[in-house]
């Protein structure tokens, strides 16, 4: 029986097929390829030809606005070296230039598409047609939106300029071969070859428009440029990079900026909807501190008093969870659900306030032209209250001058942070001079001695807003 049984052993063993047996059953044959003609040898130079009389230098320029310097810190030093008090400097203020970028002529009169980012907070937008020209033109702001970072700008050549021509993004394929123009660094008309690494990267930090990647060299100036196919035809603009990692950069669609350039022209912006409203994102402890769990959602950290959102009975950190049927993880979630709702008419928004769900109407009006407000840093000393147990950060609760001075909501009630002890532990443990302070311990505070009143010995945890954020801090009393 012990016979019969290695013998059948030894039969199935043998019929079993060797590594090499099963090496030679894998595929041979690479797949099957629908192949074009071959790229022609000078391809890249004939694109270089087509296209960089159309690219152009964009530099911008901010005008001094009369803001109230800060002190030099060598004066205090040579005040306490000399032991007198140094009278101030007179610094003069020029015009500053604040950016380099690139642009595209897509019409003989001078019409150009750039980015937003490249012209936003310019006073004054030149642009030099080619590196060695000697005119530079002034040009005009035609209209702009932020969202999708697209700008036109125009000037008004002495003759018909070279264009490029705008083609199709909708047929773009992932490794097709594309060339990016622009001005890196400063370095005129340059060209960088690559292809399409991948389409519809959803990055809503940059664009709300899934955007183009590709591994063509795109460096800080190339911003605003084109992205070419072999046709010599423009596919996307360029955007950004990704600074993490090199061969990453990414292009918005040409298809999504055909369809802003007549509005953009006509009417200077796209209108979006507005709830008069500013906003910011729940930190991962802020979230945990206040009991939310997995739930994330945009923060109201200023309004409008006559917006309307004010009006809809919106409060200040409010937490917006939903609006208009979707979901909000982030600020950005909120301003792109606002921006695409009907203008002119009502949306639901679910809310979270201290704890609880609260549904709200709320009538979306049309966002008027952004004008932003210039913060001051406080000129003026104010006496606040010295926290206890040496923690080393002083508050005063907000007067209408102090409100106006550092740019705080009108109806912001809460203590504010003036002052931090350069080693101490408020100092080590991230409080800064501008916090607001919104709880002290889980319990809420409405002025500057209920802050004093909840401090304690020991661990102290602090719920404040810092600019557009609501953040956690953990402060030791010894």
């Amino acid at each position: 029986m012990k016979k019969l049984l290695f013998l059948a052993l030894a039969v199935s063993l043998s019929v079993q097929p060797t590594y090499a047996q099963q090496t030679q059953t894998l595929p041979k044959e690479a797949p099957k390829l629908k192949l074009s003609e071959p790229l022609p040898a000078n391809l890249f130079v004939e694109l270089a030809k087509a296209i960089n009389p159309a690219v152009v230098n964009i530099s911008t320029t901010a005008l001094p606005k009369n803001m109230p310097r800060g002190r030099d810190p060598m004066l205090d030093m040579l005040e306490q070296l000399y032991g007198f008090r140094m009278p101030p400097q007179q610094q003069q203020q020029r015009p500053q230039q604040i950016g380099l970028g690139t642009g595209f002529v897509i019409r003989e009169d001078g019409l150009i598409v750039t980015n937003n980012h490249v012209i936003a907070g310019a006073d004054i937008i030149n642009v030099q047609l080619s590196e060695k020209s000697k005119d530079v033109y002034e040009a005009t702001l035609i209209g702009s939106d932020e969202r999708t970072d697209i700008a036109l700008i125009k000037i008004t050549p002495k003759e018909k300029l070279p264009v490029a021509v705008l083609g199709s993004s909708k047929d773009l394929e992932v490794g097709e071969w594309v060339a990016a123009f622009g001005n890196p660094f400063g370095h005129g008309h340059s060209m960088t070859k690559g292809i399409v690494s991948s389409k519809g990267r959803d990055i809503t930090e940059i664009n709300k428009i899934p955007l183009i990647q590709t591994d063509a060299s795109i460096n800080p100036g190339n911003s605003g440029g084109p992205l070419v196919n072999t046709k010599g035809q423009v596919v996307g603009v360029n955007s950004a990079i990704d600074a993490r990692a090199q061969g990453i950069g990414f292009a918005i669609p040409i298809d999504e900026v055909k369809s802003v350039i007549s509005i953009l022209e006509t009417k200077g912006r796209i209108a979006r909807g507005y709830i008069g409203a500013a906003l910011g994102d729940l930190d991962q402890d802020a979230a945990e501190y206040l009991g939310l769990g997995d739930v994330r959602g945009a923060v109201v950290t200023n309004m409008d008093p006559k917006g309307p959102a004010a009006k809809a009975g919106f409060k200040i950190y409010d937490i917006v969870t939903e609006f208009n049927g979707k979901t909000i993880n982030g600020s950005l979630d909120l301003i792109d659900a606002v921006s695409d709702a009907p203008i002119g008419k009502p949306a639901k928004a679910k809310i979270l306030r201290n704890g609880k769900a609260i549904n709200v109407s709320v009538n979306v009006a049309e966002r008027a032209d952004d004008k932003p407000r210039v913060v001051r840093a406080a000129q003026k000393t104010y006496q606040g209250q010295k926290a206890p147990f040496n923690l080393g950060f002083t508050i005063v609760d907000p007067t209408p001058e102090l409100r106006a001075e550092w740019g705080l909501p009108d109806d912001m009630k809460q203590p504010v942070v003036i002052e931090t002890e350069r080693s101490s532990q408020a100092s080590k443990s991230g409080l800064r001079v501008g916090d607001v302070v919104l709880d002290v311990n889980k319990k809420p505070v409405d002025n500057s001695k209920d802050v004093l009143k909840n401090l304690k010995k020991g661990q102290n945890t602090l719920r404040i807003a810092r600019n557009t954020r609501i953040q956690i801090i953990n402060i030791e009393a010894n």
